[in-house]
C-alpha cells in the first residue's frame, strides 16, 4: 500500500524505517532512534522522486536488490549523513596547536608532522588546518619544519566539493583578516561572491573517501595527530569506543587526538590523557 502525506510525500512505513536504520547503523554507526524517522524520511524524498519509487518499500527493494549497494549506497549515504562544518571551528584547538603542541611535536619527534581530518566533510577543517600550519612553518623558518594532512569523508558529494576549494565568500567571516589576504583568492567575476583557497594550502591536504566503520584503514605511518571533531556525537557507545581504539592504534606514542566540544572519552579506559578541553594526549 502506497503512504502518502496530505501534501502528496512519500511516508516511511514503520517496518521501512526499521530495515534503513538498522542498515544506516551497521553500515556507518549513525545511531537512527525512532526520533529521527521523520529526518530520514525527509532526507530520502529527493532520491525516490529522482529513482522514480512511488514508496519507500519499492525504494528499499531497489537498494536491498540485485546489484542496488552497487548503484545507490553513495547517493543514500551522501543524503543520511551530516555536514556541517565551518572554518576555524572550536578556534582554541587551533590555537593550542601552535602555541603548545606542534612546538612540542617538533622538539620530540622531528620537523615533519603528519595529521588526519577524519570526517572532514567540505574541506573548511583541513584547509584550516592547512593555513595555520603554513604559519608556524612561516614563523619558525630556522626549524624546517613540514606536514602532510590526510582528509576523508565518506561522503563523495562533500569531498568533490572540497577538492575544489570554492566557497561563498561569506563562509570566511570566522577566517583572520591577515589569512584571507594570504590564503584565498577572490573569483574574478566579482559578483559571484566566490572564493578559492589558495593553490599552495589545497597542495597540501589529499582527499580521499573513507568510511571509519571499516576494520583497518589505509594508513601505512602512525599519525602525529588526528582531528576527528563532531563525528562520534553520531555513534552508538560501541561505535565510539571501537573507533577510538582504533584512532590510538594509528596514532604515534604522544600524538593527540582532538574530538568536538560535545564528545567524550569519559569510561572508555583508552591509553588517552586528557590535555585540555576535547583534546588527548596517546601515552
Amino acid at each position: 500500500m502506497e503512504l502518502t502525506s496530505a501534501g502528496g510525500l512519500k511516508r516511511l512505513s514503520e517496518g521501512d524505517f526499521q530495515r534503513l536504520s538498522a542498515f544506516i547503523q551497521q553500515e556507518l554507526g549513525i545511531k537512527m532512534p525512532p526520533a529521527k524517522k521523520a529526518l530520514l524520511e525527509s532526507r530520502l524524498q529527493k532520491r525516490l522522486r529522482a529513482l522514480g519509487c512511488k514508496t519507500f518499500a519499492e525504494y528499499c527493494d531497489t537498494l536491498f536488490g540485485p546489484g542496488g549497494m552497487a548503484r545507490e549506497l553513495v547517493f543514500m549515504l551522501d543524503l543520511v549523513t551530516t555536514n556541517k562544518t565551518d572554518f576555524f571551528r572550536e578556534s582554541h584547538h587551533f590555537d593550542l596547536l601552535i602555541q603548545s603542541i606542534l612546538p612540542a611535536l617538533v622538539r620530540e619527534s622531528g620537523r615533519r608532522v603528519s595529521l588526519w581530518s577524519a570526517g572532514c566533510s567540505t574541506g573548511e577543517e583541513p584547509y584550516t588546518l592547512s593555513m595555520v600550519l603554513s604559519e608556524f612553518a612561516s614563523s619558525h623558518p630556522g626549524l624546517g619544519f613540514d606536514f602532510d594532512i590526510m582528509a576523508t569523508d565518506i561522503s563523495t558529494r562533500v569531498l568533490e566539493m572540497a577538492c575544489k576549494g570554492i566557497y561563498k565568500e561569506e563562509r570566511l567571516a570566522p577566517v583572520p583578516e591577515g589569512f584571507r589576504r594570504r590564503y584565498f583568492l577572490r573569483s574574478r567575476d566579482r559578483s559571484s561572491g566566490l572564493v578559492r583557497v589558495a593553490p599552495e594550502v589545497r597542495e597540501r591536504v589529499r582527499f580521499s573517501r573513507l568510511n571509519l566503520m571499516e576494520d583497518e584503514f589505509p594508513i601505512e605511518s602512525p599519525l602525529d595527530i588526528i582531528f576527528c571533531r563532531n563525528v562520534i556525537i553520531y555513534f552508538s557507545k560501541e561505535t565510539q569506543e571501537r573507533l577510538m581504539w582504533k584512532f590510538c592504534s594509528y596514532l604515534k606514542p604522544g600524538g593527540y587526538l582532538f574530538l568536538g566540544h560535545s564528545e567524550t572519552l569519559s569510561g572508555l579506559g583508552l591509553p588517552l590523557k586528557k590535555v585540555a578541553a576535547s583534546v588527548y594526549m596517546k601515552c
